[in-house]
């Protein structure tokens, strides 16, 4: 069994659920006027939405609250807060996946006292009922074990972060040198998914560039802190 419950989701998954999900929200009947992308993981669902509903204006809002993949760092909060003057309409909020919930929460009440919104409502792809504190208007998957979603617009960042907590751990335990099969190996068993062999060398470079390994005779070593 893998220490973390991961799905590697595929683009074609993603295309099937906006689909799914703007037929969700034609079917309620509610038509926004204006899209809102919830920065980072929203944007490309919000993208789809728009595609798939018609609708032309699309904005984004940064709220940053994961840090490294599967990872909480830090206390939800709009990174970049400005004002909008969306008076009399009607707002569709979209991120990926509501996880704790922290986020939209955050990006909803920001939105709805800054910029004055008519009406709010919130989308998303997945919601994991057991942990999020808020429940979206429109979703496609209720997940009811927790499960880290690996979307395609994060596989780098989340194989690099993967990598980095790997050798990190094992470190601990005394691994300090690694070949990169065995790191790749490692990286399966941990996550039960194989994400392919250009990403994970472009972790490797990633981790290499920034000192958290170095090459040493072929091996890959754990540079002491």
């Amino acid at each position: 069994m893998p220490k973390v419950r991961t799905k590697l989701v595929t683009w074609d998954e993603v295309v099937g659920w906006c689909r799914e999900l703007a037929e969700k929200i034609e079917k309620s009947g509610y038509r926004p006027d204006i899209i809102v992308a919830i920065a980072r993981g929203g944007y490309v669902p919000a993208r789809l939405l728009c595609d798939f509903l018609d609708i032309h204006d699309l904005v984004s809002i940064q709220v940053l609250h994961w840090g490294k993949a599967a990872e909480i760092t830090a206390v939800a909060h709009v990174k970049y807060p400005y004002t909008l003057d969306l008076s009399g309409k009607r707002i569709l909020l979209v991120d990926d996946i509501i996880d704790t919930g922290d986020s939209v929460i955050v990006a909803r009440d920001y939105i709805t006292k800054h910029w004055k919104p008519a009406e709010l409502k919130v989308a998303a792809m997945q919601w994991i009922s057991p942990v999020a504190k808020i429940k979206p208007d429109f979703y496609v998957d209720e997940v009811k074990e927790w499960v880290w979603y690996q979307y395609p617009w994060t596989r780098a960042e989340d194989t690099t972060n993967f990598f980095e907590k790997i050798v990190s751990e094992r470190a601990k335990e005394g691994k300090t040198e690694w070949s990169f099969d065995e790191l790749v190996e490692e990286f399966k068993e941990w996550y039960g998914i194989d994400v392919g062999e250009a990403y994970y060398r472009l972790a490797l470079r990633r981790l290499l560039e920034s000192g958290k390994l170095e090459e040493r005779d072929g091996r890959l070593v754990v540079k002491s802190e």
